[in-house]
């Protein structure tokens, strides 16, 4: 009988290891392509970002250097499992997300949702892959 319960607290820590990687990937994905398709944009649109920049009183120099830092997180979120390097990832996009919400609401543009969904998501990949990462299989 003992067994039995064991072997059933094992299928379900099992079963809840899976659907929280499930979870982990797929918001670390979304988060992913979103900062891919803001990198491109920022990238192959950059007369039309620069005219959002200067909107929102930002200088333009900073563009590229914002262009090239969100490949560089992409890469980390992907390629690291836990690592002080990816806490600064999460840290610093936490942050780009909070200010990109807060210009987009001081100009009043209506556009602060997609920093809301960037938002969720690193707060969903950043927590599901605690759960993962830092989790013992007993």
């Amino acid at each position: 009988m003992k067994s039995e319960i064991h072997k059933n607290k094992k299928l379900n820590k099992n079963n809840m290891n899976k659907t929280n990687k499930i979870i982990y990937w797929a918001s670390t994905s979304l988060l992913s392509a979103l900062l891919l398709m803001s990198a491109g944009m920022y990238v192959f649109n950059n007369e039309m970002v620069q005219g959002l920049f200067t909107s929102f009183g930002y200088p333009t120099y900073i563009i590229y250097p914002l262009a090239v830092l969100k490949i560089a997180a992409v890469i980390v979120l992907l390629s690291q499992k836990q690592s002080n390097i990816k806490e600064w990832a999460y840290s610093a996009l936490f942050f780009e997300f909070i200010l990109a919400f807060f210009a987009h609401v001081m100009i009043n543009d209506g556009e602060q949702m997609a920093s809301i969904i960037a938002m969720v998501l690193l707060l969903v990949s950043y927590f599901f892959g605690k759960k993962i990462f830092t989790s013992k299989i007993v």
